[in-house]
């Protein structure tokens, strides 16, 4: 038994942050706070062998955020001496001249003693800081009386809890000490054994276990171990010999019991490659034995199921070679590898493609074709007659390359659809791709499969689901393609839609060329602006401008209301709209190129008719003068004046059945009261043009969007200033420059116009000229608006109103000439919605006329002008009244 250690009275205390040094146990830490380096230069760096210190655990808890860092293996640091308030049991609490007067340490009550097996002192470059390495041994416990300061670092009077030689020896004869210290030995000479087996050691810790007394083998094996921090400090507190045993034995077997489970599952995982490993040299045994005996079962053998997939898919020879060459890679592969899957769906992909499947095509028949279009679309008489000359080149060369065809207009015109009708009229499948938003180039030519997931293009992966090779493939939103640092799709589009190119297309997926001349594309677009110039030079442009009102009614008439109807589960039995009513909802709730916002305008009265309807049928008291109904599914359990309850219907009946189950004494006639408390008050009014060009300053503008024709009011007013010019409403730089000539030129002209009284006034002095384009959440840009802001600072700088009904477009020049702009037909559309009755056209637009319809044309007035002055003369109520004397 080692000897006892005398300690003195008064120890110099190093805290332990979550850490406990154990009696016996030896530990390695630095240094480095003011504190710490100065108790280790005082206690131990100048008393050599004599030093010895205090180690006492320091609890950390959540009021403690910046007491210092923490202790981790091998690494000690004080942090006392940034704290404020010391805890210790139930002493008085000490404040030395911390930072932070809120935190607080807590003490551990009990600690150990430890001495310096080893000092080394270092030096930190560049700031010259002081720092100490030392191993510490911990030799015995001791239990701490009052805690106070000394300088920068702590110190405590201890009371050593060690035994005496005379209370050894009493304890070392205790019959269940005894039997505790077997136990434990006998524990620790397993795990000992283990550990030998393991890692072929534990000589030194046999030694240990027959030199060194039980009582402190119970802390030196116990310090060797990972346990929590709670855990030590149970083991620090446990001064009793017996309960120390306990504990200790306690986590030796908890250690040796992990050891046998880690043990456990290695061999278990170590068992389960070594079964793959034998499975994989059976299995080719059991290849290589029905190879000789020809006894292969393709049924159950998945590759070979692939290998006759790709032999009926019809490769042509260059690819069936290259299919081959992947083919025989898998077969040499196992199911564990990587790159099998990827392998795998590759070939499946070879074999799912169409490369000489296509849809057998009937005879085309024009004249049905036609009935087709006119029964699918109402109007739209010079795109139909474009699809019906396209089907008559195929019908007479059947493998002509015909345009790829690009139809271009607002949202709801039916472009779609169109796409969708030229497939029924060849007999070809129909396939759409997507391709708004999209800004990867691999969407179109697919990942090269180097990558992870890396999957084929929509091209490839949209032929693969309709399984033919000559689909009709619309490519919607062609116009909405982004490009980023992962390519442009537009670009690799031209190979694509280039007849001369796709014959060989290539996918980075497929990595084998695919031939697309049998498949017919069309594409679609709102715009044609964002579309790239080599990419529009591939397609026909076909425009599809909005539907003027009478159109809309046709529509409605014919499609909408039918079709609104059935989703409902509604017939004309339940709701009845007539012509006025939907054209009341086109003029009041609708102004727009398409069809789409009138549909869910009918879709609102059919869901109110669908609530007023199933209210009806919950409970429907039966009258004398209301119709029997008639149902197979009701019996005759009605009685006169009873109530009718709602039975459950049956999937299985049809919908002519639920209608006439349901059926109510009279249908529901929409009337303008309906429209208003279904669809709220109107959105438009036909007056709206008159009330905003009441003033002088206001004239009526039409515009061009991506949505169709537009009216744009241009507003001016003038107030004091130095003459600037203020534009808003969200302009462009082109929109911009017009207002800029509009007001020079009217400048320019002013006395010609009487406008000032000589040509030496300067027509803006002393005030500032204001012009807006209201909606100003919407961006404007384009020249088409000269003439309106001409038109519009004549009447501010005259106070001349500009007639109500009057609307203009036209580009002008500084010398007052009108150029031509573009998009008449939608602007004459909008102008005809508008209720507009004359508009104002560049006279070099007349050939434009031919495209608007004649019942439109009709309804309006067109007038032609070639000058600024010709606009001006029909602009104004009564014409221009200065020009009899001006020198226009």
């Amino acid at each position: 038994m080692a000897e006892s250690v005398e300690l003195p009275s008064r120890l110099a205390i190093l805290p332990f942050r979550n850490k406990v040094l154990l009696p016996g146990a030896i530990i390695r830490i630095r240094c480095t706070s003011p504190s710490s380096v100065k108790l280790v230069e005082q206690e131990l760096w100048q008393r050599e062998e004599k030093g010895l210190i205090g180690i006492l655990p320091v609890r950390d808890t959540a009021e403690m955020t910046t007491v210092g860092p923490l202790l981790s293996q091998g690494v000690g640091t004080d942090s006392g001496e940034r704290s404020s308030k010391i805890q210790v049991a139930t002493s008085e609490s000490n404040k030395p001249d911390g930072k932070n007067q809120q935190e607080v340490i807590h003490w551990h009550t009990r600690g150990v003693a430890a001495r310096a097996l080893h000092l080394s002192r270092g030096v930190e470059k560049p700031s010259g800081r002081v720092t100490y390495i030392v191993v510490l041994e911990g030799l015995c416990r001791f239990s701490v009386q009052e805690l106070s300061t000394r300088g920068t670092y702590y110190t405590a009077r201890i009371s050593s809890l060690d035994m005496n030689k005379t209370e050894m020896e009493q304890v070392e004869q205790d019959p269940e000490f005894i039997a505790l210290s077997r136990q434990f030995k006998a524990t620790a000479m397993e795990l000992i054994s283990v550990l030998e087996q393991k890692q072929k050691t534990g000589g030194r810790t046999k030694v240990l276990l027959e030199t060194v007394p039980v009582h402190k083998l119970a802390d030196i094996f116990v310090a060797s171990f990972e346990i929590s921090f709670e855990e030590q400090l149970s083991m620090l507190d446990s001064v009793d010999l017996k309960v120390r045993l306990s504990k200790a034995t306690e986590l030796v077997d908890r250690h040796l019991q992990s050891i046998r489970v880690a043990e456990k599952i290695t061999q278990k995982v170590e068992g389960q490659l070594s079964k793959s490993q034998k499975e994989f040299l059976l299995r080719q045994q059991m290849r290589a034995i029905k190879e000789e005996l020809g006894d292969n079962d393709d049924d159950e053998d998945d590759v070979a199921a692939l290998e006759r997939k790709m032999q009926s898919a019809g490769m042509p020879p260059n690819i069936w070679k290259h299919a081959q060459r992947e083919l025989r890679r898998l077969k040499k592969m196992q199911p564990q590898q990587p790159g099998y899957n990827s392998s795998r769906v590759y070939l499946e992909l070879l074999a799912d493609l169409p490369w000489q499947k296509a849809s057998e095509e009937h005879e085309l028949d024009l004249r049905a074709a036609k009935e087709r279009l006119d029964s699918d679309h109402y109007g739209l008489v010079k795109v139909k007659q474009r699809i019906i000359e396209y089907l008559a080149v195929r019908k007479l060369k059947p493998d002509a390359r015909g345009p790829v065809l690009c139809f271009v207009g607002p949202p709801g015109v039916g472009k779609t659809s169109l796409a969708s009708s030229i497939a029924s009229a060849l007999g070809r499948k129909f396939v759409r791709i997507s391709l708004g938003g999209v800004k990867d180039e691999a969407d179109i030519r697919g990942h090269r499969r180097t990558y992870i997931g890396s999957m084929p293009g929509r091209l490839i992966e949209g032929l693969k689901r309709v399984g033919v090779s000559n689909p009709v493939m619309l490519l919607d939103e062609i116009d909405k393609t982004g490009s980023d640092v992962r390519g442009d799709p537009a670009s690799a589009l031209l190979e694509v839609l280039d007849p001369e190119q796709n014959k060989t297309f290539n996918d980075h997926y497929l990595n084998v060329p695919y031939d697309l001349s049998k498949v017919i594309f069309v594409a679609t677009a709102n715009r044609v602006q964002p579309i790239p110039p080599p990419l529009l030079d591939r397609m026909e442009v076909i425009e599809l401008p909005g539907y003027t009102p009478e159109e809309k009614l046709k529509i409605a008439m014919r499609h909408l209301i039918p079709r609104v109807l059935d989703q409902h589960g509604l017939s004309s039995e339940f709701l009845e709209i007539s012509e006025a009513m939907v054209k009341l909802v086109i003029q009041r709730y609708t102004r727009e190129a398409g069809v789409r916002s009138l549909e869910r305008n009918l879709a609102a009265l059919a869901r109110a008719a669908a609530v007023q309807v199933a209210e009806q049928e919950q409970t429907i008291p039966l009258s004398k003068d209301m119709h029997r109904l008639a149902s197979p599914l009701l019996d005759s359990r009605l009685a006169d004046g009873s109530e009718m309850e709602m039975e459950v219907i049956p999937m299985g009946v049809n919908n002519q059945e639920l209608s006439n189950t349901f059926r109510v004494a009279s249908p529901l006639v929409v009337d303008e009261a309906m429209l208003d408390k279904v669809l709220g008050p109107p959105r438009y009014d036909d007056k709206e043009t008159a009330e905003r060009v009441a003033t002088a300053g206001v004239s009526v503008g039409l515009v061009w969007t991506a949505f169709g024709g537009e009216v744009q009011f241009v507003e001016a007013t003038a107030m004091l200033g130095k003459g600037d010019l203020h534009l808003t409403g969200q302009l462009g730089d082109v929109i911009k420059e017009s207002a800029q000539i509009a007001l020079t030129w009217v400048r320019a002209r002013a006395a010609d116009l009487k406008l000032a009284a000589a040509e030496e006034i300067n027509l803006l002095q002393g005030r500032d000229v204001h012009i807006h384009f209201p909606a100003g959440a919407v961006p404007k840009d384009g020249p088409s608006a000269g003439v309106t802001m001409v038109t519009s600072l004549v009447s501010l700088f005259s106070q001349k109103r500009v007639r109500a009904d009057t609307a203009m477009t036209g580009e002008m020049t500084l010398r007052g000439l009108i150029l031509p702009v573009g998009g008449i037909k939608d602007k004459i559309l909008a102008a005809h919605r508008y209720g507009i009755k004359r508009v104002i056209l560049p006279e070099r637009n007349l050939k434009d006329l031919v495209e608007v319809p004649t019942a439109v044309l009709a309804s309006l007035e067109i007038l032609l002008a070639k000058r600024m002055e010709d606009v001006l003369e029909q602009a104004f109520e009564g014409g221009c009244p200065w020009r009899r004397d001006s020198k226009l």
